[in-house]
């Protein structure tokens, strides 16, 4: 339950743009979190896209497969939506889950179940049988919206509950039920914005994945967020090649339809294709991987896209290469790169790069954002002081209450509120947020302590490599020794090279002592994430 505290200004938040549109103020949530909290604000994601509908519904809301919608036309997909779950007797509180790509039903879907008072459970499409019948189970959902090309995918014997299986494609669009008679649309649930809005699912590296609880409260301080650091105003367009199951495409989608802008969808990030698109569209915002930048830096025809209208690049997943930054300030120096950290349980923002720090933050992320509270802990448990490393600890309005089903789970990552990420970072006397590792990452090399990062951001710099990953190798002696693997811009690079360089930049214990060097790029998620635990698999089939 709500219970409002003293209201404030904005203490909490040193190095952000003095703003007036919201206030804020101490408010008790999710069974007593004191958390800081913007107001006003909207108590539903369904009042998110809402407002920006009424104020002014013939706008562009949505280009995605040829199509574009107004914010009229697509409050009206999303009530027929929402119609045709009632008519299936879905209603409030229960889970819809989604095994859909970057198409236009993913947000008409998405907008529908919310419109409904349901709870959203998207998918990545790249999830397979045994992994997508988890989620379904887990999560409880009573029916799924999928792909029609990924019907032999989604699981029927291995459910413990009937699914109702709703299928999509191209070319027949959306297929209800046969015999599914579709009235009216109900009427608008009341719903508290404590309540339940969307089911994200961990990636599952420690373990099965686990349903992170992302609520209506944390979703409406999110794009709150994004709209206040990123200084966003109407008519924005942003440009959507990231997965829109992931927490980074949803928050995407649903900042930019709270600002009255539109939201343009790529199914797959082709980096002529995405360029075409960016200078078409007049796209304005993006969010990728540091790689995609790099990708399209390289097409030998940049310079010939019209690209004056994109000013904000927000990346994230991995440090942005020196050399990359450089070279998009030389060829776009109005675009302003925004790094950024977050996660799928704090609903993806925590920290980013205020615009008075650009280029000057000196290794660092950025500034927590407002009503973020961070703290840095270290192995006794106790607050470091500013400058030194912990693990990081995150609490606010945005971090969800914990995972759906799974007390144990809660309780061994939540600690008074606080999410407790497993990265190791710190915070320095003025407010700047730096994050070095996974917990898990840090290399012990004879009990030298070898941050990932640092070693892969030196290598990033190379002229001919394009981007590196740094895993630990088992050592009978020491432990564990160094191990980079390489992706190449071109051949001929070796590990003789790589080694001198290194010397020149490093420590002699955090120098790699082996490399691994490929000339395609290396394995990454669907959310752009390089796949460590892949590379580590394949260093040990190496060393047998």
């Amino acid at each position: 339950m709500t219970q409002p505290s003293s209201q404030t200004s904005f203490p909490e938040a040193p190095g952000w743009p003095q703003q007036q549109r919201y206030a804020v103020r101490r408010e008790r949530h999710f069974d007593g979190r004191e958390v800081f909290c913007f107001s006003p604000r909207a108590t539903s994601v369904y009042g998110i896209f809402a407002a920006a509908a009424a104020r002014n519904p013939q706008a562009e809301a949505l280009v995605a497969d040829g199509r574009r919608l107004s914010y009229a036309q697509l409050a009206a997909e999303a009530e027929r939506i929402a119609a045709g779950l009632h008519a299936l007797g879905i209603r409030p509180g229960q889970r819809v889950a989604m095994l859909l790509a970057n198409r236009l039903e993913f947000i008409t879907v998405y907008l529908g179940i919310q419109r409904l008072g349901a709870v959203a459970v998207p998918m990545d499409v790249r999830l397979k049988r045994p992994e997508i019948a988890h989620v379904l189970n887990q999560s409880g959902s009573s029916a799924i919206f999928h792909e029609a090309d990924l019907a032999v995918e989604v699981p029927v014997d291995e459910l413990a509950q009937p699914v109702v299986r709703i299928a999509i494609s191209d070319a027949e669009g959306l297929q209800w039920p046969s015999g599914t008679q579709i009235g009216a649309v109900p009427p608008m649930p009341d719903l508290h914005e404590e309540a339940l809005a969307t089911l994200l699912y961990t990636s599952g590296t420690t373990g099965l994945p686990k349903g992170a609880m992302l609520t209506h409260l944390n979703f409406a301080h999110s794009v709150i967020h994004f709209e206040l650091s990123l200084e966003l105003g109407e008519n924005e367009r942003t440009l959507l090649v990231v997965p829109a199951s992931h927490v980074t495409g949803l928050l995407a989608i649903l900042t930019f339809l709270w600002m009255g802008g539109a939201v343009v969808m790529m199914r797959a990030f082709k980096a002529p294709a995405f360029l075409q698109h960016a200078a078409d569209e007049k796209i304005s915002h993006t969010v990728m991987v540091p790689a995609m930048y790099n990708l399209c830096l390289l097409q030998p025809d940049f310079s010939q896209y019209d690209l004056r209208h994109w000013r904000l690049g927000h990346f994230g997943g991995s440090p942005m290469p020196v050399a990359t930054i450089r070279s998009l300030g030389e060829r776009l120096p109005w675009l302003r790169l925004v790094d950024g950290y977050g996660a799928t349980e704090c609903c993806s923002p925590v920290a980013l790069t205020p615009p008075n720090l650009r280029g000057e933050k000196g290794g660092a992320i950025g500034m927590p954002l407002h009503c973020a509270e961070i703290r840095v802990i270290g192995p006794d448990g106790k607050d470091q002081p500013p400058g030194q490393q912990g693990e990081i600890w995150i609490r606010g309005p945005m971090v969800v209450p914990g995972y759906y089903n799974n007390p144990q789970a809660t309780a061994e990552n939540f600690t008074d509120g606080y999410w407790h990420s497993g990265d190791v970072g710190s915070l320095s006397a003025e407010g700047l947020f730096s994050v070095f590792d996974r917990l898990k990452d840090v290399i012990n090399r004879g009990g030298y302590k070898i941050y990932s990062v640092e070693v892969e951001n030196t290598l990033n710099h190379h002229p001919d490599v394009l981007e590196s990953a740094v895993v630990a190798k088992a050592c009978p002696v020491l432990g564990e020794r160094v191990h980079a693997f390489i992706s190449a811009k071109r051949p001929g690079l070796t590990a003789e090279s790589l080694s001198a360089y290194c010397a020149e930049r490093l420590a002699d214990y955090k120098r790699p002592e082996s490399y691994t060097i490929l000339e395609q790029p290396l394995p990454r998620n669907s959310g752009g994430k390089v796949l460590k635990r892949d590379l580590r698999v394949l260093l040990q089939q190496d060393q047998t």
